[in-house]
């Protein structure tokens, strides 16, 4: 995509590396390994587990996606945020495989690391008393052989039982859509999806941020029919709304919109399937 800005926001956070340790956390209740329909779920207990799923997260984005990592280990995507985060894996119960991953940074971890990834990207200020309940899903991945829905829906599953046990209320997160989606090539793709969404699905006023680094949309074709990506087609299912327009990451060279999800939004039928209510 030509003629898009340059990153000016200095991220005062990733100068630290090496110098910031991360505080040793209090672990938020975690249930047992779960198995079903072949898979189990479970949250890391070890680094070798956070490692597996930093593997996945590099063959996805790095490997599929073309993302340029800055990462300290070849063949992992690491990043400042990894230590202070809870890992949730999802593993081929047959082969012990990591298919499917997400990161979960909790308000205390947020606080000890100075604040979330989203943070980067987006001005947050409208979130701040949602904070002390708010935790940031981040770095969702599929396995490209494991991408029937089972695999998602079983991550979900253990994050709304995640947030329901220890009494947190909201998610955030940044969701991705690739500068070329669906063969539409140049930000347009991105840019017709925020203009849909903006119009069906938009926080109100008071939770709206503004994008750091924003994708041009306004010299962009937004008026093509363009459908989302299908991890933001379920999060609308659930729920969730969006905080404003797509900030451009050109390290992985997506759009990303904010997305909010609150669990008293959930679907009667989805909260009853995940937390049997």
């Amino acid at each position: 995509m030509k003629e898009l800005p340059n990153p000016m926001f200095a991220i005062s956070q990733l100068g630290l590396r090496g110098v910031l340790q991360p505080a040793v956390p209090v672990r938020p209740q975690m249930p047992l390994p779960v198995e079903a329909n072949g898979i189990t779920v479970h949250w890391a207990r070890h680094q070798d587990e956070v490692r597996a799923a930093q593997r996945l997260r590099f063959e996805v984005f790095a490997g599929e996606m073309g993302a340029r990592l800055n990462t300290p280990i070849a063949g992992h995507d690491v990043d400042l945020f990894d230590d202070f985060c809870e890992h949730l894996l999802v593993r081929d119960a047959a082969t012990r495989m990591v298919i499917g991953t997400y990161r979960v940074l909790t308000p205390a971890q947020a606080r000890r690391v100075g604040g979330t990834y989203s943070d980067t990207e987006f001005d947050l200020t409208r979130l701040r008393s949602l904070r002390e309940r708010m935790v940031e899903l981040g770095r969702s991945c599929v396995h490209a052989e494991h991408r029937q829905g089972g695999v998602i829906m079983a991550l979900w599953g253990a994050l709304a039982g995640f947030m329901h046990r220890n009494k947190l209320d909201t998610m955030i997160g940044c969701a991705s859509i690739p500068m070329c989606h669906h063969g539409v090539a140049g930000g347009d793709a991105a840019a017709s999806i925020w203009r849909q969404l903006s119009a069906t699905h938009l926080a109100p006023i008071q939770y709206q941020v503004q994008p750091r680094l924003p994708l041009p949309v306004d010299r962009l074709d937004g008026a093509l029919q363009v459908e989302p990506p299908a991890l933001i087609k379920g999060y609308l299912r659930l729920g969730a709304k969006v905080l404003g327009a797509p900030a451009w990451d050109p390290d992985f060279n997506t759009a990303d919109l904010p997305m909010l999800m609150r669990i008293e939004d959930l679907p009667a039928r989805y909260r009853k399937h995940f937390l049997g209510n």
